[in-house]
């Protein structure tokens, strides 16, 4: 029997956690995806299967600016991620932490969002 790696148990977090957690029109998901180099972050309606808004660290906007290896970096995704929420009139959503633990970059994200006027 092998050893699941650290890529495996996120994947089977990320299976387990969207079996209950859902976007629909009135509360979107707020879904994070975090990799060693870059986060990103976007608002997607499930039920129409559409994403509303997104913004990643590797985006022409934040491009020299910030790192998506560091909390200052999540956090200014954050702060993007709600108010351009805040500009298609969303002010409600679900979060998806995408299977990774809600710690470091992921919660600095989450805080950060939430601080701009995101309710989850």
């Amino acid at each position: 029997m092998t050893q699941a790696s650290r890529r495996d148990k996120t994947v089977k977090r990320h299976r387990r956690a969207r079996k209950k957690v859902s976007g629909n029109t009135d509360r979107p998901r707020l879904a994070v995806h975090r990799s060693n180099k870059h986060i990103s972050a976007q608002i997607i309606n499930d039920d129409d299967s559409k994403t509303i808004v997104a913004v990643a660290s590797y985006s022409k906007e934040f491009k020299g600016l910030i790192k998506g290896t560091d909390k200052a970096g999540a956090e200014a995704i954050g702060k993007a991620i709600a108010e351009k929420a805040k500009a298609e009139g969303l002010s409600k959503v679900v979060f998806d932490c995408g299977g990774n633990l809600y710690h470091g970059r992921v919660q600095a994200l989450a805080d950060a969002a939430r601080k701009a006027g995101l309710e989850f």
